[in-house]
């Protein structure tokens, strides 16, 4: 039996958009990603938890330039009061976005986050959101990265497998960073 931790009441899946998750540019476990994440939203959705979809707005020639095919969102999204997207211009998904003011607004107290790329959006957004005082969850196989290329002189090449775990366990011990994505349950935010 997989372990449980305390319902979440949002999901924030992290720049989930197809030049991360498709083609060349894709993540090593792409695949586990796609599957992790949209077992989240789907489950996010039936237990009526709210959804953040982030859309990273990558400079003019970037794999994610704005309304280029590697910039779009991989996942469906079902727009409606509880399921929105952000798009944001830096890798913190609250800087400079509706993030804080919409899950404010909503109720949410504890979300988890998913999505790309571990060291960079992912726990930059995490990290706001403890520095903010939710309660984050950042599933261990629900979060995906690059290889760090080899540094001559300098060091080998990082797997992308051990980023991603190093990028959870820098959030410290205030975030859940080793329970998987099947053990992540959820609930409906309170009214504030």
């Amino acid at each position: 039996m997989t372990q449980r931790v305390e319902p979440v009441d949002a999901l924030v899946v992290v720049d989930v958009q197809s030049a991360f998750v498709t083609g060349e540019g894709a993540v090593p476990a792409a695949g586990r990603l796609v599957d992790r994440t949209a077992d989240l939203i789907a489950r996010a959705r039936r237990d009526g938890a709210f959804i953040a979809h982030l859309q990273n707005d990558g400079p003019p020639g970037s794999d994610d330039e704005p309304h280029t095919p590697g910039w779009e969102l991989h996942h469906p999204v079902a727009p409606g009061p509880t399921e929105v997207v952000i798009r944001k211009p830096y890798d913190d998904g609250f800087e400079e976005t509706a993030l804080g003011t919409v899950l404010t607004d909503a109720g949410v107290r504890a979300l988890a986050v998913c999505g790309v790329m571990s060291e960079m959006c992912v726990q930059a957004t995490a990290r706001t959101a403890l520095e903010l005082g939710y309660r984050v969850v950042v599933p261990h196989d629900a979060h995906a990265t690059q290889d760090i290329p080899a540094a001559p002189g300098i060091a080998e090449a990082v797997p992308a497998a051990t980023v991603s775990r190093v990028a959870a366990y820098a959030l410290g011990s205030d975030a859940e960073t080793t329970v998987p994505a099947a053990a992540v349950t959820f609930t409906a935010p309170s009214a504030s």
